[in-house]
């Protein structure tokens, strides 16, 4: 497995639990540390998301929870593009994204970069609708599962978009 945007290894110990291979990406060198300390059989990396993943062949499975938004549309879509790339042909992509209801952390009253993208306390967010969600992954997926739903991670409640993604040849 792949997993995008780690942080501190909360998921990536869930996935080595479960029996999975991780290779984690992570941009912050100190949340990467942590995710090593937290996951040593994990295989750890600090980098962003948008250099080339590190891998030698094409995995099973990507996990993105609450990585892909910080970019504009066509670095989305870019990264998204390179996920579906980095998938086996039966591969699947299971991801969250920020909801536009998502008002907690972002979804509004801060400085719009573009349409459902803001600066959000200094960083660029962007937040998706079904629309922009059913957008993103076409051409090449077909779509397992897409739920909007609120999922309690945080100090309050967080709106997002889990999506259930295989890789279409």
């Amino acid at each position: 497995m792949l997993e995008l945007g780690c942080g501190c290894g909360r998921d990536t110990a869930t996935l080595v639990e479960a029996g999975h291979r991780v290779i984690g990406v992570e941009l912050s060198p100190d949340a990467a540390s942590r995710a090593r300390e937290r996951v040593p059989s994990a295989e750890i990396h600090c980098q962003d998301i948008r250099a080339p993943f590190p891998l030698v062949s094409p995995v099973g499975v990507v996990v993105a929870s609450l990585s892909l938004h910080y970019f504009h549309w066509p670095e989305t879509r870019t990264l998204v593009d390179r996920v579906r790339a980095a998938l086996r042909s039966d591969g699947m992509l299971l991801c969250r994204l920020n909801s536009t209801n998502d008002h907690h952390f972002g979804a509004s009253g801060h400085p719009e970069i573009e349409n459902d993208f803001y600066l959000v306390d200094g960083a660029p967010k962007r937040f998706f609708d079904r629309e922009a969600v059913e957008r993103l992954f076409t051409p090449g997926w077909r779509t397992i599962a897409i739920e909007e739903k609120v999922i309690d991670r945080y100090d309050h409640p967080k709106a997002v978009w889990e999506v259930v993604l295989e890789r279409a040849d």
